[in-house]
């Protein structure tokens, strides 16, 4: 299929090749079939992406499924209509995938993480992640640095960490949300979020944690931790505390 070259504006009706680079504003308006691809600036695809590795930066949106046989690697904007499914993934910066990320091995976040779902074999993320339905893998860890929400959560480990409130957030009396629907795992360790649920014959509740109900064994509990029912409502306009 040989190696394609595009750079500056570029259009296409679909892209089938060995190598794909490109750099520049790209619109592919169909599909594309490559064994590698290099990209970087504003490209759009509109069809289903199907490489063996993919690698890019700048801003990248894909209007059809995205299937990577082997490593996939995106930093900036990324935005999916449809599935994106990977051996191994790196995500850095902001991706938006409207369906599942699948991947087989590890999942690497850093930035903020919106998916429908995630199934993974094990995910690492540092910042924000919003994932309404459920997140399934062997271990999950993520740092949570900006509001983030996920629904059930089920793994052979469970690791959720939030950022404690900084000086501004307590001058301004900021609330920042960390919340977890459910979460099922052989071992699981909380510190600054509210779960509703946890089942586990081994939890941890480090600092700020708040679990709503448990099933399993409390094994180490920070003082500042909380369990129970907890009735919250809006901070009156103007009050800081």
């Amino acid at each position: 299929m040989g190696e394609l070259h595009d750079l500056g504006t570029v259009r296409r009706d679909s892209v089938e090749a060995d190598r794909w680079v490109g750099r520049g504003a790209i619109k592919v308006l169909a599909d594309v079939r490559v064994r590698e691809a290099r990209l970087d600036g504003n490209v759009s695809i509109g069809g289903k992406l199907a490489a063996s590795d993919l690698r890019g930066s700048g801003s990248l949106e894909f209007g059809g499924a995205v299937e990577v046989a082997g490593h996939l690697g995106l930093s900036g904007n990324l935005r999916a209509s449809s599935t994106v499914h990977a051996l191994d993934a790196d995500l850095r910066g902001d991706s938006q995938v409207e369906g599942e990320i699948r991947v087989d091995r590890t999942l690497t976040a850093r930035g903020r993480l919106g998916a429908a779902s995630l199934a993974v074999g094990a995910v690492t993320l540092v910042g924000a992640a919003s994932v309404p339905g459920e997140t399934r893998a062997y271990s999950v860890s993520m740092r949570f640095t900006a509001d983030s929400s996920l629904g059930p959560v089920t793994a052979k480990t469970v690791d959720l960490r939030a950022r404690r409130p900084n000086l501004f957030d307590k001058v301004f009396g900021r609330d920042r949300a960390f919340t977890v629907a459910r979460v099922e795992a052989d071992a699981v360790a909380l510190e600054g979020v509210d779960v509703q649920f946890v089942r586990s014959p081994a939890i941890t509740l480090g600092r700020g944690a708040h679990v709503t109900e448990y099933e399993g064994t409390i094994v180490r509990r920070h003082p500042s931790s909380r369990v129970g029912f907890e009735s919250r409502s809006p901070r009156p306009y103007g009050l800081s505390r």
